[in-house]
């Protein structure tokens, strides 16, 4: 069981993650879960100021709010895959929509949330995004 706790934490240790989000509360509570998950959460309120960040790290995977203020979350991801920058995204969003979740998933996102879903489930969708290993031990690499 030991040796699957840090063997986990192994493969998260050097995982950054982009939040990518407007509310405040629930960038912090995320960064909180990927902090305790043993990533390395970056957040940033739009789409734009992860754009000008010039000293952003790569990062493994982007957590991104579907409706942002200014450039959407789809929007990014579209000018992302624009210039082949084929970073795994995980979108969330706070109005679920059928229409923009087929978006999302056209895409290639690795997995759609609703904001009020399990923040075990959004983990779990990054650490198969990345090929990380569950708590549990499992290692898993296929996409939502």
């Amino acid at each position: 069981m030991l040796d699957a706790t840090l063997s986990s934490m192994d493969s998260t240790r050097h995982s950054y993650i982009a939040v990518i989000d407007d509310d405040e509360s629930l960038c912090r509570s995320m960064s909180r879960l990927l902090r305790a998950a043993s990533f390395h959460p970056i957040t940033y309120p739009s789409a734009e100021a992860f754009l000008e960040d010039s000293k952003r790290p790569t990062f493994d995977c982007l957590v991104l709010d579907i409706q942002l203020q200014g450039m959407s979350g789809l929007d990014l991801r579209r000018r992302l895959s624009a210039v082949k920058d084929a970073t795994p995204v995980v979108f969330i969003t706070a109005h679920d929509d059928p229409a923009v979740q087929a978006l999302a998933e056209t895409s290639g996102c690795v997995g759609y949330f609703r904001k009020t879903d399990a923040g075990a489930d959004v983990l779990a969708a990054i650490r198969r995004s990345i090929g990380a290993e569950d708590p549990d031990g499992s290692r898993s690499l296929e996409r939502t």
